[in-house]
């Protein structure tokens, strides 16, 4: 049996100033078939679990391209098109392929490709027609008609934050191992929730949700479940919720499924639709809460989904108020961070930080500034994979501890502030620029977490999303779309 593995994926903001380049993906990771002969990472983990699996099958495994970046703007045309025909040109020299698995993300678009995903995968069908075709996304995808049917098989992560990529690669592999051998014949089929939000898993309705769908997996035909949740900042015609069944053999299951899964995401809409305080009104209620740490979410200034991650908006309403005893992180500023090399650790200097890339930035903060630590080639776990911070900078203003470093990235863990020796067990106030995939590794240290709908590039005010191509028959927009 001939296994073919390869990656490719950024999630696209289509409102966000920066254009994803190929720069980006160098920043990310770009590796030329030989992902799997490197230290795994947060971008490579699927390849690896699939060489793994399939070498133990004693399964021949071409290995092609592996190629990720952080959410942006659109991708450059030249620069997809570039990595998707190298993923076809090694398949077409392979021969094609018994098994062709892919690590995507589903929210792709690129200047000229609205689908970047459902491009690939019908490329590879050409190519391979009989091929049974495997999709890894992030549960932030779109889910394209594209997608569903020239794919064999669509497994979307199941947790937010996601902590799952690992057992999920396991999951697409099995269920291809069983579709290629004969064991399984799979149909999916979708169902469109018409709802958009953002649905944490960590607790409350999603995490029953979520654990129902696990339960029904393996039963009754049921292959595999899964909740595509959408990126509500991809102005995509499917942006939005979709329920996702693949059944045995059996489309009517597979569609009766998926709208049985729909209806009970639907059914909780209001209760997952909770209301986010701004940036005054979390911060009176965080000064009165007995005691620290209180971890306060930059949620719009998030570089997973697409911002800038150096907004200030939040550090200046803490210094206008006098508050101390704080850390925040991780500010995106590459000029800071060189400035600050420059000057070396324990530097005093006069330092202009964030700021720098337009409006949903706020105005740049002239601090007076003591360098503390510079360290490089630092990672930071999200679930149990590695993800880098580049050059990084520990700086301190007036009783307040700022992280900055040269790669775009969200605060996914405590040890993006420990490993620079800020002791987060003694600072009141830790603000992490992130929307959700912080509580993994917050949660357990916070005496209290508080979301804070700051102004940003992804500001969760989802009823008004300014959308061109997505119709407003969606809740929260509507009240009850499916009336």
């Amino acid at each position: 049996m001939k296994v073919f593995i390869a990656g490719l994926s950024t999630e696209t903001n289509s409102f966000s100033p920066m254009p994803t380049g190929m720069i980006s993906f160098q920043e990310g990771a770009i590796h030329h078939g030989n992902a799997t002969q490197e230290p795994v990472q947060y971008w490579t983990g699927p390849l690896h679990v699939w060489r793994q699996r399939a070498e133990t099958m004693g399964w021949n495994v071409i290995e092609s391209l592996s190629a990720h970046a952080q959410p942006a703007g659109p991708t450059v045309r030249a620069v997809y098109e570039g990595f998707r025909d190298e993923i076809l040109s090694d398949l077409s020299a392979a021969g094609g392929a018994d098994v062709i698995l892919l690590a995507l993300h589903g929210a792709m678009i690129a200047d000229g490709y609205d689908d970047c995903e459902g491009d690939l995968i019908a490329a590879c069908r050409r190519i391979a027609p009989d091929a049974v075709i495997g999709g890894l996304l992030d549960p932030h995808c779109h889910l394209t008609e594209l997608m569903l049917e020239t794919a064999t098989l669509l497994v979307a992560f199941k947790e937010y934050p996601h902590v799952d990529i690992s057992a999920r690669a396991d999951d697409i592999f099995t269920l291809a191992a069983d579709a290629a051998t004969g064991k399984t014949r799979p149909v999916m089929r979708d169902w469109d929730c018409r709802v958009i939000l953002a649905m944490p898993t960590p607790s409350g309705p999603m995490r029953e949700l979520v654990d129902k769908m696990q339960a029904r997996e393996g039963r009754g035909g049921i292959l595999s479940l899964s909740i595509a949740h959408g990126f509500p900042w991809g102005d995509h015609p499917r942006v939005g919720t979709r329920a996702l069944a693949i059944c045995d053999a059996d489309s009517d299951q597979a569609a009766t499924v998926a709208r049985q899964l729909g209806e009970e995401l639907y059914a909780l809409r209001r209760v997952l639709d909770t209301d986010i305080p701004g940036i005054d009104q979390a911060l009176d209620r965080a000064e009165t809460e007995p005691e620290g740490p209180i971890v306060l979410a930059d949620m719009s200034d998030n570089a997973g989904g697409g911002a800038p991650s150096d907004a200030t908006f939040l550090l200046r309403a803490m210094i206008g108020r006098g508050m101390t005893s704080v850390a925040t992180g991780l500010f995106y500023d590459p000029g800071a961070v060189r400035i600050c090399r420059e000057a070396g650790e324990g530097a005093t200097l006069d330092l202009r930080l964030g700021g720098k890339h337009g409006p949903m930035s706020g105005d740049p903060l002239d601090l007076r500034v003591t360098v503390r630590k510079c360290a490089s080639g630092l990672t930071q776990r999200f679930g149990d994979l590695p993800a880098p911070m580049g050059e990084t900078v520990w700086i301190t203003t007036g009783g307040i501890d700022i992280v900055i470093n040269d790669i775009r990235t969200q605060t996914f863990h405590p040890e993006a502030f420990t490993q620079l020796g800020i002791d987060l067990s003694q600072r009141r106030y830790v603000c992490v620029k992130s929307s959700n995939h912080y509580q993994a590794g917050f949660n357990p240290v916070a005496a209290t977490v508080i979301p804070v709908a700051t102004p940003g590039a992804i500001t969760p005010d989802f009823a008004n999303i300014p959308y061109t191509r997505r119709a407003r028959d969606y809740y929260p927009a509507v009240e009850d779309p499916h009336s």
